[in-house]
């Protein structure tokens, strides 16, 4: 099968786009890994396939796959640039200003701007209401506060080969684990790649972040999210679920706003640093987060796939 594919990337968050208007394709996992292979592949963090919505509301449907080819409910990065190709491609008019996308998380109200040229370059997307409730996270935790009257899991240790680090965890339509970082000095010289110089940037993810994202406490795993509150905003690298370690995640950076308001470590609007550069994430009075940041496109192409 010859397919026809446009890279596009949120942040370094790099996504194989794929047009699938006619809904004719089918991926087995298998073809999804080697199409995110970065050796035998295109390269990539996950795919996306550009469907028509059954949503009458809708200009389209994002339909996402991890890098391991396990389908995934939403993917903030991933939704930007699926917004930038329906956009760019004409699927929807770039004079709009807004549209709506579907996902598997539900909709997605969406406003953009464009360049001279008519092509997206940043994205506001609304992500929803977090989702707090233990057994829709999912994680098999007890609830230990409260938001709203609703319960939730707060700074909540589990334990580790390294010690034990404490999570928050929320969903925006995927589960997130977060734990905030204060003193990287009480942690271990062994999960650092640098420990002469312990700190965000040194930590060594693909061994904590692999530990946890697989812990019997995330039934259906987990994005782990390392955050050094900062007076710039949030600083934050992540373990995705599927995936490893990503130069972003925009889902990952609206719950990690999220869990730093409900536990008092910042208001609820903040810049969110990542290795891939900043989104601006702001949990507004509606109580839903609004994310906002670019997506750029890179190069086209065709691959045959067995």
């Amino acid at each position: 099968m010859k397919l026809s594919f446009t890279k596009m990337d949120g942040l370094g968050n790099d996504f194989v786009m794929i047009d699938d208007m006619e809904g004719a394709i089918e991926l087995e996992p298998r073809q999804v890994a080697y199409l995110c292979d970065r050796h035998f592949g295109i390269g990539g963090d996950g795919v996306i396939l550009v469907r028509p919505s059954e949503k009458d509301d809708c200009a389209g449907y994002m339909h996402y796959y991890n890098a391991d080819g396990s389908l995934a409910q939403m993917c903030g990065n991933g939704v930007r640039c699926f917004s930038k190709f329906l956009i760019d491609h004409g699927y929807v008019d770039a004079s709009a200003g807004s549209f709506v996308a579907d996902t598997l998380a539900g909709r997605r109200p969406i406003s953009f701007q464009v360049d001279e040229a008519g092509k997206m370059t940043v994205a506001t997307v609304d992500m929803g209401q977090p989702i707090l409730a233990a057994a829709e996270v999912p994680v098999a935790l007890p609830e230990n506060a409260q938001y709203e009257e609703a319960g939730y899991v707060r700074e909540t240790a589990i334990e580790s080969p390294w010690g034990a680090f404490e999570f928050t965890c929320v969903s925006m339509g995927n589960p997130h684990a977060i734990t905030f970082i204060e003193d990287f000095q009480a942690l271990p010289d062994a999960i650092f790649d640098d420990p002469s110089n312990k700190s965000l940037e040194t930590l060594n993810l693909n061994t904590v972040g692999r530990f946890y994202e697989s812990n019997p406490a995330f039934p259906e795993k987990a994005n782990i999210e390392f955050i050094q509150v900062c007076e710039d905003g949030l600083h934050m690298r992540v373990y995705e679920r599927g995936d490893g370690e990503t130069l972003a995640c925009g889902t990952g950076a609206c719950a990690s706003n999220v869990a730093a308001a409900l536990t008092g470590r910042a208001g609820r609007v903040n810049d969110v640093h990542l290795r891939g550069g900043v989104l601006h994430i702001d949990w507004s009075s509606n109580g839903h987060v609004f994310m906002t940041g670019p997506a750029a496109a890179s190069f086209t192409g065709e691959i045959e796939i067995d």
